[in-house]
């Protein structure tokens, strides 16, 4: 054919149909050995007009326009070409500096062929990290996270675990924070923790792109990295002096200093934010404790039990775990080996932090009054415990010092005051068994230590925080019939001081101890035991911006509510278990009987019969309405005789004439001169002495 292309010779010819069948066989089997194809370079001859002379032909090809460009060699392509036929070489020559060249040509095996191990590392931890999240199996993550090796970069992992469930529900926030508390020091190291907090303080400012609320929910976690005891409390401290000022970083660590780790019971806020570790209540996580050392005991398996410590997700209350352990070494002292040897190793993998332990200890040298009455050799039995945890690494030493100064005082305080305590505990007990008031007195005065009263008081309401509502509710009533009895109002207010004052370590064993107070301070105002200005007294003798005053101010709330006598009332269930309704009938049918002719004494003793001095407020106002609808001034004899027995106090009798002139244009409905005869009765309380001068 005519053409100013070179030509091939018939030898050249041959030798091209091979390769090309052998190139066809090739692409039919991936297998087969590589061609030879480039063992024969098939070259043009130079010379004529051939205007690629001295060029090989496997680097000149015909476009689909006739022209003749000339390719890359090895024939590897140029835009608009179809590349070579066969890639024989090993290794692939793209010309980078080719006009034509084309970066989607460079061979896979360039990109990427070493990638960087902190790339992998970032890679894997987010398939585990979901795989989590979807099965919520911590010990398949930390058994994932140890395989994975590349253990430098665990700091890493804290941070994509942390941004990525930040990003998410509560419920993946909480799982988060379980994880980081199971990896600790088992599988991840203290100081990589807090770089790992490091990372996510640094980047701040872009989770705050994405996460709007980036700077609370990673205050939070800081939070909660502290009350479980995986964060130092000084590291933020430390991070704030790595940290820029001017960075949402300084922000989130001023967010988790003042607003969560501050505030009174801070622990049991942080903990319950996403709905808890465990999502059971203090009386289940003590009833599991105590189930898996006695099972611990029985087995022996330290392994077994360390695992089941962590796993109730509690480190903030492994103080619990240590007292209760070493209580059971005491009431069993065939098993004060093994738990010993329990404690020793659970503190030795950093199961049981050092502050946990020196609280469990404290925590039980202070009830060992009480548990004496149960184990007489308690206290020999704790004080022999101590230099064996000392010397043996568990304990700190720092508890010697701190257990000797308190001992020093402990020791000044006389036989009398230590009697008193364990008869008034029995007393106590003896009560809530029999709930019979008039005995409890009698045995009170039998004891003879009047200036005793406020511990009493407080031993009263601790024991009975410590119990159900009716426990509860059965202390309030005996508080009242105390108040008339036997204690002033001093006593009470001193009482509620001392309780006060040991709010926080209250909390350590209720944790809901803050708000069960709030409601006995409460009630005890309902009931007149305490007057509202004496909540301002209590206050006043608490150091400022403590638990207590905390305490105080949320009883104010309580009494300044709507209704607030019947929604205490029914808090506990109320003193004689009737409901408000039942109650108000009762006072119906009392004032109906005596307004037909009954006597006085003994509308009194049904008024007193009712149990329910805090709610006499109602017989002031009912009585009063019945007198303006019957015209019949003779409940003005019954309310002053309820008055001067002490029955009525002014307090209530106040509330009642209030709740009155609150509801008088309805009353005038029904009755026309209600406030003529109202405007009567309360000049008439006035001249009586009956109603505060504030009214």
């Amino acid at each position: 054919m005519a053409s100013n292309e070179g030509f091939l010779t018939d030898e050249q010819r041959e030798v091209f149909k091979i390769a090309t069948q052998n190139a066809e066989s090739l692409s039919s089997s991936p297998k087969s050995p590589p061609s030879l194809l480039s063992e024969h370079l098939v070259k043009v001859p130079v010379g004529g007009k051939a205007t690629t002379a001295g060029i090989a032909v496997r680097h000149v090809r015909r476009t689909h326009s006739g022209k003749l460009v000339r390719v890359k060699k090895d024939g590897g392509g140029g835009k608009g070409t179809w590349g070579k036929l066969l890639d024989t070489d090993g290794e692939s020559h793209i010309d980078r500096n080719d006009p034509n060249y084309d970066s989607g040509e460079e061979p896979y095996q360039l990109v990427g062929s070493a990638m960087d191990p902190l790339d992998e590392y970032k890679k894997s931890v987010v398939s585990i990290i979901e795989e989590y999240f979807s099965t919520g199996d911590v010990e398949l993550a930390a058994s994932d996270l140890r395989e994975l090796g590349l253990s430098e970069y665990h700091p890493y992992f804290i941070k994509r675990l942390v941004s990525m469930a930040m990003d998410r529900h509560d419920k993946e926030k909480e799982m988060a924070s379980v994880l980081l508390s199971a990896l600790y020091a088992d599988v991840i190291s203290p100081a990589q923790i807090s770089q790992g907090f490091v990372l996510l303080l640094e980047s701040t400012d872009d989770l705050a792109v994405d996460i709007l609320d980036a700077v609370d929910i990673l205050a939070l976690f800081i939070a909660r990295a502290v009350v479980d005891d995986i964060l130092p409390p000084a590291f933020i401290t430390r991070a704030k002096k790595t940290i820029s000022e001017s960075s949402k970083g300084h922000h989130v660590l001023q967010t988790a200093e003042k607003s969560y780790l501050s505030a009174p019971h801070h622990a049991e806020l942080v903990e319950r934010k996403w709905g808890g570790t465990t999502h059971i209540t203090v009386e289940e996580v003590k009833r599991k404790i105590t189930e898996l050392l006695r099972e611990y005991v029985e087995s022996g398996d330290t392994i077994e039990a360390c695992r089941c410590i962590r796993e109730l997700g509690v480190s903030f209350f492994h103080h619990e775990v240590v007292k209760r352990a070493l209580i059971l070494a005491m009431e069993k002292r065939s098993s004060e080996s093994l738990i010993l040897k329990l404690l020793k190793e659970a503190a030795e993998e950093g199961l049981v932090s050092s502050s946990q332990m020196v609280k469990g200890f404290s925590r039980l040298e202070e009830s060992l009054e009480d548990l004496s009455l149960d184990i007489p050799s308690a206290k020999t039995l704790f004080q022999s415990i101590i230099p064996i945890a000392i010397s043996e690494g568990w304990l700190d030493s720092s508890y010697v010092n701190s257990s000797n100064e308190d001992g020093e005082l402990k020791n000044k305080e006389s036989e009398k005051m230590k009697r008193y305590k364990e008869e008034a505990v029995i007393i106590i007990h003896e009560y809530f068994l029999s709930d019979d008031i008039p005995e409890l007195i009698r045995s009170l005065e039998d004891l003879g230590s009047p200036e005793l009263n406020p511990i009493f008081l407080k031993k009263l309401i601790t024991l009975a925080m410590d119990r159900k509502n009716r426990e509860k509710e059965m202390a309030s009533v005996l508080l009242s019939a105390l108040h008339i009895e036997m204690f002033s109002t001093e006593d009470i207010v001193n009482g509620f001081v001392m309780l006060l004052e040991s709010a926080e370590d209250t909390a350590l064993d209720i944790l809901d101890a803050s708000n069960e107070l709030a409601l006995f301070l409460a009630r005890a105002v309902i009931d007149d035991v305490l007057a509202p200005l004496n909540l301002e007294e209590i206050g006043s003798k608490l150091p400022p911006n403590c638990s207590g005053s905390e305490t105080v101010h949320m009883a104010r709330s309580l009494i300044a509510a709507r209704h607030a006598g019947e929604r205490i009332l029914r808090c506990w269930g109320g003193g004689t278990g009737w409901a408000v309704e039942d109650a108000k009938d009762k006072i119906m049918k009392l004032l109906e009987e005596y307004e037909s002719g009954g006597v006085v004494g003994e509308a009194c003793q049904c008024i007193r019969d009712l149990g329910m001095p805090f709610f006499n407020h109602e017989v002031v106002k009912k009585a009063l309405v019945m007198a303006m609808e019957k015209k019949n001034d003779r409940m003005l004899d019954l309310l002053q005789e309820c008055f001067g027995e002490g029955l009525i106090t002014i307090n209530q009798m106040t509330k009642g004439f209030s709740r009155i002139k609150d509801g008088l244009d309805d009353l005038a409905l029904d009755i026309p001169n209600a406030k003529e005869k109202f405007d009567f009765y309360v000049d008439y309380a006035k001249n009586k002495g009956w109603l505060l001068s504030s009214f």
